[in-house]
């Protein structure tokens, strides 16, 4: 049997960014702005779209979320995470607590509730 959440409560907004890439988990840099998070960072999304001249991207804020982690996996449940700096996300004792759904040890991902 096969599982998905792909498009599970998704919402996305529009923020101006520069140098972001889709599928990188972000942060806010400043009034309207999507950044890229450094290791340890809390983040509040995930880029799913950036404009073809790169000034603006579409950020999912909500919803069910496959990210990229580094580190060890992390099991199903309750984990805190944090931005690993690299685009993706790492267990970290001070992040946020996140539920996350499905480990895929082999491609590195993570699908989390955002």
């Amino acid at each position: 049997m096969s599982f998905s959440y792909e498009g599970i409560g998704v919402w996305c907004a529009s923020f101006a960014c520069e140098g972001l890439t889709e599928g990188e988990v972000v942060k806010m840099g400043g009034n309207n702005t999507a950044a890229a998070c450094g290791e340890g960072d809390a983040f509040c999304g995930v880029v799913r779209a950036v404009s073809h001249d790169a000034a603006a991207c579409s950020v999912q804020l909500g919803g069910m979320a496959t990210v990229g982690y580094s580190g060890t996996a992390p099991s199903a449940g309750f984990v805190k995470l944090a931005a690993d700096g690299a685009g993706g996300v790492c267990a970290s004792q001070n992040g946020e607590s996140y539920l996350v759904v499905a480990v895929d040890s082999v491609g590195k991902t993570l699908t989390i509730k955002l």
